[in-house]
């Protein structure tokens, strides 16, 4: 694996293209800009270098967020050449250990490894070999069906989708 360790500019990182995990101003953001201005940025976030000298941040959003938030210009990142399914791969898998997700933000993150798998050619319909979906239930503790029944949320309509999230409307209904 070719990564690199170095502190970068922070305005010259930019969000993931259709990140799935929103960055809430909440009391949580609150208190990581606090650490981050008592203490600095503790682990560093994961780039993956674009040909604009720019970076795309697969791993640490919130943590950019907060260092913008408390006037932090430099953070440290390891940067690593990656392709998009690679990067998708890591973005989802580094996120989906947080406390609080939304199941929204589990479902577009569900659908976009799922794909990312299945574009790599690492699953198959071939008798043995588990599918993208399978993969990622695995992965994630969840079986095959609740991973489909999530990817079917990425499907509803926006006011529908935040219902789900506010808690007014169940998965299950939902599906």
């Amino acid at each position: 694996m070719n990564m690199k360790f170095e502190k970068i500019r922070v305005d010259h990182c930019v969000p993931f293209c259709e990140n799935p995990f929103k960055v809430r101003d909440d009391f949580a953001m609150e208190l990581l800009v606090q650490s981050i201005s008592d203490y600095g940025v503790m682990f560093p976030i994961l780039v993956r270098p674009l040909a604009n000298g720019t970076y795309e941040t697969v791993s640490g959003h919130r943590r950019i967020h907060a260092c913008k938030k408390a006037g932090v210009e430099m953070i440290p990142a390891f940067i690593r050449p990656m392709d998009r399914e690679e990067a998708v791969i890591c973005m989802v898998d580094s996120n989906l250990q947080r406390e609080g997700l939304l199941p929204s933000e589990k479902a577009f993150a569900y659908k976009m490894k799922v794909d990312a798998l299945a574009h790599q050619g690492k699953t198959s319909v071939q008798v043995g070999q588990k599918s993208s979906r399978g993969l990622v239930a695995a992965d994630v503790g969840e079986s095959e069906t609740q991973i489909q029944r999530y990817i079917r949320l990425t499907y509803l309509i926006k006011p529908l989708l935040d219902l789900v999230d506010e808690g007014r409307i169940a998965l299950s209904p939902a599906v």
